[in-house]
């Protein structure tokens, strides 16, 4: 396949225009809607090959946002698109500055495979929006759902304004090499550093989706039974191959045992396995070996289970952990939670600080004082307060990272926004020029100039 030839085709359309049209944006965001819809059976097999995830977990953390975010692109496209008039300084009156939305061109879509629809659409959703022609590589790990994707775009869309594109490392590789007017990309942060490297030899703008390990600080005064539950949903959903997932916690000494306890309540209640629909296989057998390694037996609080057959590691807690164990070297990406204790929240903020800035961060706690301390001092992409990944949903908090954890953001306004460069312009009147900027420039005009500007 000639990569670069359908670069240059799209880029050929792009400079058609056709794609600044709100009407033609309008139009392929409802087909994208209508053939996802009409399509939902393919995808939900196709998942359930990679993960056996439920058709349940596939529409909640998959199709749902998706169709979430092309329903708020709909509404509010022309709103985004509009130019934006700001004021203008005495110097250019009379005069009128105003900013005008424009797409960046043909863009690089990357996709993750721990949501392998979510995290590929949701972008090329902003990407369209924005008015960008569009080439999805979904990441080639969840071959199934990556090859569902490949049937329905090829099918319904023209290559020449939003194609897929298949393939692993040689195909990203040799796609990377190609010039592109920007780049997302959603995945880990040993790969996003070869994207960024690539983008920069071309000087093309990049947005960076990573991960890192996640913090949720509980102190004294919580809802121990209300804190354990939330944790433990957005723990172990998706079996914990959720890059906002709560990675380790950082507990209130005096309360840690209440916590362990209620933890595992929670996970006991809800039965964690495939066969009721609320639990995953891990992607592959390179991660499951990872995450096998990472458990220590004495240090296994409950669970630990693990099944090279299947590739199902139960629900695990950890306690007794402590930064330099193996569970604390990386981003753990599965069913295995970590419990530290502190007894001095500074200290527990010196900790965490060691680390790198984490892609979210959860508080869990009454004290308003503490809950800005934590957020003052600890830098992370987004996060929550008494709850945990819900924030993920709010289509009006961009979403990101910062560091190591990503650049840039996107969801709903952000997302256009990624994809868009912003055009400033000062347009004057041919009515009235005044001579202060042109020689002679006399000690007159000076005085003048420092009175219009300051």
């Amino acid at each position: 396949m000639n990569y670069q030839e359908i670069i240059n085709t799209q880029k050929a359309f792009f400079n058609t225009n056709t794609t600044k049209d709100i009407s033609f944006r309008v139009k392929e965001l409802k087909r994208l809607k209508s053939v996802l819809q009409k399509s939902e059976e393919l995808l939900y097999q196709a998942i359930y090959q990679d993960f056996k995830k439920s058709k349940y977990e596939t529409y909640t953390t998959e199709l749902a946002i998706i169709y979430h975010e092309i329903d708020l692109a709909l509404v509010s496209i022309k709103k985004w698109s509009k130019r934006k008039s700001v004021s203008t300084g005495l110097a250019n009156l009379p005069g009128r500055s105003y900013i005008i939305p424009e797409p960046f061109g043909t863009v690089l879509v990357m996709g993750a495979w721990n949501y392998p629809y979510q995290l590929s659409i949701v972008p090329a959703i902003a990407a369209i929006a924005a008015g960008c022609t569009v080439i999805l590589k979904p990441s080639e790990i969840p071959s199934n759902s990556s090859s569902v994707m490949a049937k329905i775009i090829g099918e319904n869309f023209d290559s020449k304004f939003f194609k897929v594109i298949e393939g692993g490392v040689k195909e990203t590789t040799e796609l990377l090499k190609i010039k592109f007017d920007k780049i997302f990309f959603t995945g880990s942060i040993q790969v996003g550093k070869i994207v960024y490297q690539a983008a920069a030899k071309h000087l093309t703008p990049v947005t960076l989706e990573l991960g890192g390990k996640s913090p949720a600080i509980i102190t004294k005064d919580v809802n121990i039974d209300m804190t354990a539950k939330r944790l433990v949903w957005a723990k172990f959903l998706n079996t914990g191959q959720t890059c906002i997932a709560p990675d380790y916690i950082m507990v209130a000494s005096s309360v840690q045992d209440q916590l362990l306890l209620a933890i595992k309540k929670h996970i006991e209640s809800a039965d964690y396995k495939i066969e009721n629909q609320n639990y995953t296989q891990i992607v592959n057998q390179k991660n499951f070996e990872r995450l096998q390694n990472f458990i220590e037996e004495d240090k296994v609080y409950f669970g630990g289970h693990c099944d090279a057959e299947t590739r199902v590691i139960s629900p695990t807690v950890m306690s007794g952990v402590t930064f330099s164990d193996k569970v604390m070297q990386e981003e753990i990406f599965g069913p295995i939670l970590p419990v530290i204790s502190f007894d001095d929240l500074d200290n527990a903020i010196a900790d965490i600080k060691t680390l790198s800035k984490p892609l979210s961060c959860y508080i869990f706690t009454k004290n308003k004082a503490v809950k800005n301390k934590i957020l003052n001092e600890i830098s992370f992409g987004g996060g929550a307060v008494n709850d945990a990944v819900m924030h993920f949903m709010e289509q009006n908090l961009p979403f990101g990272g910062v560091g190591d954890s990503g650049m840039g953001n996107y969801h709903g306004k952000a997302g256009f926004e990624t994809f868009s460069h912003y055009k400033s312009i000062l347009q004057k009147s041919f009515l009235i020029e005044l001579n202060l900027k042109y020689s002679p420039y006399t000690s007159s005009k000076l005085k003048w100039l420092k009175r219009l500007i300051g």
